[in-house]
């Protein structure tokens, strides 16, 4: 009888846990990256104003994938290549970053950069969700669905 795998926590804490997989800053800013700004390639992550270094990016990805918050396939254009982007456990923590920043709006509110992002965040959050929700789904139907189409035509012919 197959035994499921779960995954090995340290604590019995939910907060213990939940910082084990995301408790550091490079980790929330690639979800960050892939939630908020559409990047799904390594040098995209790298081309973020914070400017993660390449062996802490390899590893936080790793790490992402270990997790199942994150899920990777070869880029269209290029084997060599891969694009990263959120499961269903990624994307379920939107309503987190969204507290991250209506916490910012309010303790940290001299960051230029984030403030069209507060406005949206505090004015309508559902609007929020909804766009981020859209956004995620449209490259998912442009980079997965469309492959995994032209993979059963391919096998079909």
């Amino acid at each position: 009888m197959p035994t499921s795998k779960k995954p090995l926590c340290r604590s019995e804490c939910v907060f213990s846990n939940f910082l084990d997989i995301v408790g550091d800053k490079w980790t929330l800013l690639v979800i960050r990256d892939l939630m908020f700004f559409g990047k799904h390639e390594f040098k995209d992550f790298l081309g973020s104003q914070e400017a993660i270094a390449t062996n802490i990016l390899s590893d936080r990805l790793k790490k992402l994938l270990a997790a199942g918050v994150i899920s990777e396939q070869k880029h269209p254009d290029n084997a060599s290549r891969k694009l990263y982007y959120l499961t269903d456990k990624g994307k379920a923590l939107l309503p987190v970053l969204m507290e991250i920043a209506k916490w910012g709006s309010q303790y940290l509110p001299d960051l230029p950069a984030m403030q069209e992002l507060y406005k949206k965040i505090t004015k309508n959050p559902e609007a929020v969700k909804r766009y981020v929700g859209t956004s995620i789904g449209t490259w998912e139907r442009e980079n997965l669905q469309a492959k995994q189409a032209k993979q059963r035509n391919q096998s079909e012919a």
